[in-house]
């Protein structure tokens, strides 16, 4: 059952509140059994399409909330044993070439290399990911082929897919990111990851039940 379960991580890598939820993901997957698909989409176009905002724009000129905010990672880093996390000096970060790049690295098959390499250089090592030369310099020093990944996702293809991945995250109801789907249950934020693994737990329960 474990295996028939969809259970998704939906992510821009310029989120830094993705980048942490993704790194409590694979305790989830031990626990449960699970495996998350990850989806890139485009934050920009989500934002777009729905009339939200950053947390960094929203925040602007609120008292004590963003200060909150910075606590509450905090203890998001101390809960789950991070220690490689920097806030990124050059945030907000342009992500279309690096989103096009995770679709195309995901068909030329190199998506894993691809993924920790984007997010080592956006939230550990941080650097300006929009600029092309920085963008080229830092994944080949990360061990990419990734002129063939950048050639690739320059064709209509995976231009496409992108913005398909986007709109149908919207049309279920997606706002930001990270946004989690278990089945057809929406969860949204890095401090949700508690309710979604339960919620996992919960529909793994229900359809053994069934199968009994």
């Amino acid at each position: 059952m474990a295996a028939s379960l969809k259970v998704e991580f939906h992510f821009d890598f310029g989120s830094p509140n993705a980048y942490l939820a993704e790194l409590a993901l694979p305790g989830i997957e031990q626990r449960t059994g699970v495996k998350f698909n990850y989806v890139p989409v485009l934050l920009g176009g989500v934002y777009k399409a729905t009339g939200n905002m950053s947390p960094a724009e929203s925040l602007r000129g609120i008292k004590n909330k963003p200060e909150y905010n910075a606590l509450e990672t905090q203890r998001f880093l101390r809960r789950h044993d991070i220690t490689k996390f920097t806030m990124n000096p050059f945030f907000p970060v342009n992500t279309l070439a690096l989103m096009r790049g995770a679709v195309a690295a995901e068909i030329e098959g190199q998506f894993e290399s691809y993924f920790h390499a984007a997010y080592h250089h956006m939230w550990v090592e941080p650097k300006k990911m929009d600029d092309q030369q920085v963008f080229r310099a830092a994944f080949l020093s990360s061990g990419l082929d990734i002129d063939r990944i950048i050639a690739r996702a320059q064709q209509d293809d995976v231009k496409k897919k992108l913005i398909e991945n986007t709109s149908n995250a919207v049309a279920r109801g997606s706002f930001g990111s990270p946004t989690f789907f278990v089945g057809n249950e929406i969860y949204f934020g890095k401090d949700s990851l508690r309710d979604v693994e339960d919620e996992i737990l919960a529909q793994l329960s229900s359809e053994r039940r069934k199968t009994a």
